[in-house]
Parts: structure tokens; sequence; C-alpha cells
């Protein structure tokens, strides 16, 4: 068969479901073998925003998420998804097209080596060279990405191998099982574990993996010991228990640093590199056990003295099964922690102006999202305010980027997670910059019929960074823009469009839209005056106090 029919036979034999992305000249042959397909190709409007949406659903399904674009500058706009992909360890196969590579007519039009430029940002990058080599290089492309640590994978077809003739069959996944952790490893610490007067269990972004989380919730429910999150770690075990302590948002001085310093061991649970382990290890006599699908990466603050690499749901289930019932534990600083940290949380909640303050739009948003609702957060301050005030009920419901933290992603996650769980309640909640980054896919959503509900938070500045500087004492400036009319923007997309003007009205049009369906776009100003305040001197104060 023609090598594109080939290559979309061994996409389906991955069972992909989508495809999105902008083809161009050099990929109408994979193009016609899709209208074939029982793969559905989902037209964008930009490429970077098909990247955000095939890593997003990598990250919900556990399966690469797949998108597709030309050569030279769509292939080059695909970069940063790639990097927020393989940065986030979420499954995606980006293919790109290419001008024929055996005779060409044009010179270096539109050339690029997107092999080379990909290679540092992937786990696996190819150029297929002949029709033959399709399914292996297909079979290769998604074992890559899909094994620990997920990422992103890449592979070229240029456009003559695409209609080359075949007669190779594709190759099926084969199975596989990771490795489990040796015994001895998982005995140390148990062994340690159990003489810890203040265990403290620490989730990060590589136990956000289904069985991960089943076993770390029944690991909790025995033994009682108090747990934290990195941001991407949110929602593993549902954060409205007894024995949550908190979510580590902000880099230092929070009240679960406090929680932290106290404990004399850390089981530091899918400890991912790019989130960096709220805690110094040379600060304080705390034992840190690693437990991971891999090895730690050492480095100058985190060098754990016990590790157990193996299957993490399997180590936890060891580990659970042989501590002890009962242990000598005193965990009342961890209480008194969490008591001070939720009256923190709860303040303000109940302040009515407008523009609104993050503490009760945060609040706001959690009373109306069910269980299982789903916000996708683009990238900026209101994400602090989120990961910190924002209690996850399960995985995978709090999509934010503590990774690549790159903005413009919130509306085209939001778009995909809406694609894979359409019977739950999605919510995007954009800052006015990083909305404006892939507005675009406003479109996108109205011409997908959708029902989806997105938030543009309006500060009229880029307002994280603002923060930061106000934070090193330097001038105002150079952080500042205009918007235009969101609500005219979103009729203008097909979508309707709603402007809050009070706190209880921003209550009561988020509700209306979510019941109303379709794509409706609210436009909220947002007050951050108190960031500096709250966040920097407030919170050192008061956790200090404890």
């Amino acid at each position: 068969m023609k090598a594109s029919d080939l290559f979309v036979k061994a996409l389906e034999q991955e069972g992909v479901e989508y495809i999105f992305g902008i083809p161009g000249e050099e990929n109408l042959d994979v193009v016609d073998s899709l209208s074939r397909s029982s793969i559905k190709l989902v037209l964008v409007r930009h490429e970077q925003a098909a990247g955000f949406m095939a890593a997003t659903y990598g990250r919900l399904t556990g399966k690469a998420g797949v998108c597709l674009s030309t050569l030279g500058p769509g292939a080059t706009n695909l970069v940063t998804a790639a990097a927020y992909a393989n940065l986030g360890a979420m499954p995606m196969v980006m293919i790109t097209g290419q001008k024929p590579i055996k005779t060409s007519k044009q010179g270096r039009f539109q050339i690029v080596d997107v092999v080379d430029m990909m290679r540092p940002l992937t786990k696996f990058t190819w150029q297929i060279e002949s029709a033959d080599r399709v399914p292996a290089g297909v079979r290769e492309a998604f074992r890559k990405a899909q094994e620990e640590r997920p990422g992103a994978a890449h592979l070229e077809l240029p456009e003559d191998i695409a209609h080359e003739i075949s007669n190779v069959p594709v190759i099926a996944p084969s199975f596989a099982r990771r490795p489990v952790a040796e015994k001895k490893a998982i005995g140390r610490a148990v062994e340690l574990i159990s003489k810890a007067k203040h265990p403290l269990l620490l989730i990060g972004a590589g136990a956000n993996r289904k069985r991960t989380c089943k076993m770390l919730r029944q690991f909790v429910d025995r033994t009682r010991i108090p747990f934290v999150t990195t941001q991407m770690g949110k929602g593993v075990i549902d954060e409205n228990s007894e024995n949550f302590i908190g979510t580590a948002a902000l880099s230092t001085n929070d009240f679960v640093h406090r929680a932290i310093d106290a404990a004399d061991v850390i089981i530091n649970v899918g400890h991912d590199v790019v989130e960096k382990p709220p805690f110094l290890m040379e600060s304080g006599g705390r034992t840190v056990i690693h437990v991971n699908f891999t090895s730690a990466e050492v480095d100058p603050v985190y060098f754990p003295q016990v590790e157990v690499i193996g299957d993490i749901a399997y180590s936890i289930q060891m580990i659970g099964e042989a501590l002890p019932e009962k242990c000598d534990r005193d965990y009342s600083f961890f209480k008194k922690t969490q008591s001070a940290l939720f009256r923190h949380i709860r303040q303000e909640t109940d302040d009515n102006r407008i523009p609104i303050l993050p503490q009760r739009l945060v609040c706001e948003i959690r009373g109306m999202m069910p269980p299982n609702g789903i916000i996708a957060l683009d990238n900026g301050m209101y994400k602090i305010w989120f990961a910190r005030n924002y209690p996850a009920n399960l995985p995978n419901t709090v999509l934010l980027d503590n990774a690549l933290a790159a903005m413009g992603a919130g509306l085209p996650s939001a778009i995909v997670a809406k694609m894979v769980y359409p019977e739950r309640r999605v919510m995007a909640i954009c800052g006015d910059g990083g909305f404006m980054m892939n507005s675009q896919e406003l479109k996108t959503a109205v011409q997908l019929g959708l029902d989806l509900v997105i938030i543009v938070l309006c500060d009229n500045a880029y307002g994280m960074v603002k923060w930061k500087q106000k934070d090193m004492n330097l001038n105002d400036f150079g952080l500042d823009f205009t918007n235009p009319d969101f609500v005219k923007y979103a009729e203008a997309c097909g979508a309707v469009g709603h402007r809050a003007e009070t706190a209880a009205g921003f209550r009561a049009t988020a509700a209306d839209a979510q019941i109303a369906g379709g794509v409706h776009l609210i436009e909220v100003p947002v007050d951050y005056s108190d960031n500096h305040r709250i966040l920097n001197q407030e919170i050192r104060e008061l956790s200090e106090q404890l």
C-alpha cells in the first residue's frame, strides 16, 4: 500500500483517536489517508495550540496525543509545545512534513533541519527515509513517548516517501510491565518510616498516574501519614482528606514549608526534577526516601539517602503493607500548620469588590465545580492562588503547568479536556496576556460544538512578572497593555460573551453559562494589588509564628 496509508494504519494500531493540527502541501497524502480513517483530524488555527492539545490529551489519557504540521514554519511553531510536553512528562507524538528528499526542485525553500531542531526537546526524533521504515518508526515514537518518564517524540514524513509503496505490515504494541523495586530497598524504607516520629508524604508530578493514585490513597488511608503536594501532584489524593496539609505553591515561607521543616522523614513519591523540591536538604536533619520509576537526579538541594526505584504503585503498596499498624508518632505540629493554612485560605473569600480578589475568585469557582470538574489554567499570577487555595478532589482536575510554565496553553488544554470528557464540566481560566496568545482557538471550540466556559482575568498587564518586579524593588515599567473588548471578541467568534460587574454577578453568570451550554467567555477584572503584602509579607510572618 501507499506509505501514507500504511502510516495512518500504524497510527490506528496505536489507538490514535484525534490528530490536532494544520496540514500543508507536504502532508496532503497523509490527509488523504486520514479521510478514509477512523482518526478524526481536528483542524486548529495555530500549530502551537495543536501541540498543547496533543500534550494535554496525553496527560489525561496516558496515551500519546498526536499533532500534525507541515514543514518549515509549521514545524517551528511546534517547538514550544514540544518543550511543554517533554518537561511536563506528557506523552505526545508530532508529525511534520518535508520536501522530497530523493529529488528537489525548489532548493532550500522553507527547509530547516527539523529533526535536529527537535533533538534537544524530545525523547525521540527521526526522519522516515523509506516506506518500509514507517511501521517501525511509528511504533518506536509511541513507545518512547509513552514509557516512563513520558514526553515528546517526533516523526518527519517527507512528501516523496509518503506516496511510495510498501508491503511491510504494521507493528502491534508489545506487552510490557515496568520493573519493580528491589526488596532490600523497600525494607530499608519501611524501617525508616517505622522509626520516624514525624513522617510526611510528598506527592510530586510523577505520582499522577492511575495505578499510582489508587495505591497512594490506600497508603494514606492505612497509615494516616499526612501529605503535601507539588503543583503538578494536585488531586492524586483527595485534598479534602483530613491528612492533607497543603500544596507547595510558593517557593518558600508558606505554611507548607513549615510542615516540611518539621518532618524527620520525607517520603518523596514521584519527584520530578522539573519541579524543584519544596525543601533544601542541607537545612535540617531530615531523611528523604525517593520513591520513583527512575533514580534521583542529584543536585545541590536534592540528594536522597534512600531510593526505591521501580513501579511506584507496587513500591507504595509493598511499603504500606509492611508498615506496622501502630507507630509512636506525633502529628500535632502538622495539624497546627494545616489549621493555620486553611484559616488563611478562607480570608477575604466573601469580599465583594470588583475588580475581584483572587481569593474570592478561587472560592467561587471551587463552589461551582463538581468534584470531577476540570479547570485548565493558563500561566499567570492566578495559578499560584489556584494551586494554593483550590482543593482538588481527583487526579487531573487541576490542569496546570509547573514545568515549562508556558503561556497560551489554558484554552487549548480546556478544549481537549472537554473532548476527552464530554460529560464533565470544564472551565478554562486564563489571564488576559495568556489568553491572547492562543485566543484564536476560541473559534475552534465553537466549531467543535463544545460546552465550555472560559474565564478571562483582566489586569491589563503581565501580572506575574509585575509581582516579581515589585518583589525585587524595581521600577514598575514595561509590563502594561490594553485589551480588546472581550465580549465583542467572543461574539465575533460565535461564542457568548459576558462581563462581570460584581463578584456575586460573576458567580451567577458562570453558573448560568455552565447550564446553558455552548461556548461562553466571561471577562472578569481582577485585583492583584495585595499580592506582595499577602504572599511575600503576611504569609511569612504568620508561618514564622507557628
